[in-house]
């Protein structure tokens, strides 16, 4: 299948919960993920909540990395949304299970902008689409 990009969706079990509500060490883990990952970081934006909680957003020149902290359960939720072929989320994934100490993960992988699918929907107006990344 050829597409633009991979999202992954994951869910965090069991996590450092001190670590989960440090936003900014959230916010450097989100960061070096991406840089792992061999993306190319734009900007960041985190935000801490009162009592607890982090929300955050790295945004690079292949797509974003998001999180969402519940320190309360030692829970997190992470987007890693990734295009072209030389950036792997996976290695994003595997750095934050680190850095965040989680016990157990759940994981899907969505495929974004199939090309078969762009090609249907678009009135022929996009036959020859060179960006594009196979599994």
């Amino acid at each position: 299948m050829e597409k633009l990009g991979t999202h992954i969706l994951a869910e965090f079990y069991n996590c450092n919960l001190d670590t989960l509500n440090d936003h900014k060490l959230i916010e450097k883990y989100m960061v070096e993920a991406a840089k792992t990952a061999n993306a190319t970081v734009v900007t960041s934006n985190f935000h801490m909540f009162n009592p607890w909680g982090v929300s955050g957003v790295v945004v690079i020149q292949e797509s974003h990395l998001t999180i969402h902290t519940w320190p309360e359960y030692g829970y997190a939720s992470i987007d890693v949304f990734t295009c072209g072929g030389d950036v792997d989320p996976w290695l994003a994934f595997e750095y934050l299970k680190d850095k965040l100490d989680a016990e157990q993960t759940d994981t899907d992988e969505v495929p974004r902008g199939i090309i078969d699918n762009i090609r249907k929907h678009s009135n022929n107006k996009y036959k020859d689409i060179k960006y594009k990344v196979s599994v």
